[in-house]
């Protein structure tokens, strides 16, 4: 017999799976349930709710990123760009997720939580003084590399890591040689 653990996880990966495809809204727990192999009432031992599942789902991606701007230091430009690329390219599948079903954002309080995360990355990459010019030239940046994980998501990174990250070093007025 499986541990809760594993039964968790497999839950969490069949759900990531389906809400990628479908959408959260379009994805019932008895679909999830269904191609598990296990009564609704199973998965309810795990999970309280979709809302419940979905959010953990979520949460790896807001640990990852509260851990990248609590840990990250003001340097070089490229390689916390290509950091923050790595972040977004590891958790691709659920930013497809989110911008497949935007609705998902109003049950949490991630949007706010983005935000305040591309504040803190700009922070970093152009100090807490800038103009703004240079607040529109980040944002840019920040959000074309998180759109190239989302858009580019089923090619290989290395054809789209090094490419996004030039356009964000270029649209910050950075070299990006």
């Amino acid at each position: 017999m499986a541990r809760p653990s594993d039964t968790k996880a497999r839950i969490q990966a069949v759900a990531r799976e389906l809400f990628v495809r479908q959408g959260v809204q379009q994805t019932s727990l008895r679909q999830i349930s269904d191609e598990l192999g296990i009564t609704k009432p199973a998965l309810y031992y795990h999970f309280a709710s979709r809302e419940d599942l979905v959010r953990s789902i979520i949460q790896p991606l807001v640990d990852d990123l509260d851990r990248f701007v609590a840990e990250r230091e003001p340097g070089d430009a490229r390689a916390l760009l290509e950091d923050y690329f790595d972040l977004s390219w590891q958790h691709r599948d659920v930013l497809v997720m989110l911008v497949r079903d935007l609705a998902v954002l109003s049950g949490t309080d991630l949007a706010g939580r983005m935000f305040a995360w591309r504040r803190e990355i700009i922070s970093l990459l152009l100090g807490p003084e800038i103009t703004q010019e240079q607040h529109i030239r980040a944002t840019v940046a920040l959000g074309g590399m998180a759109d190239c994980t989302v858009v580019y998501a089923h090619l290989p990174t290395a054809e789209v890591r090094p490419v996004a990250v030039a356009a964000a070093l270029a649209a910050l007025g950075m070299t990006s040689g």
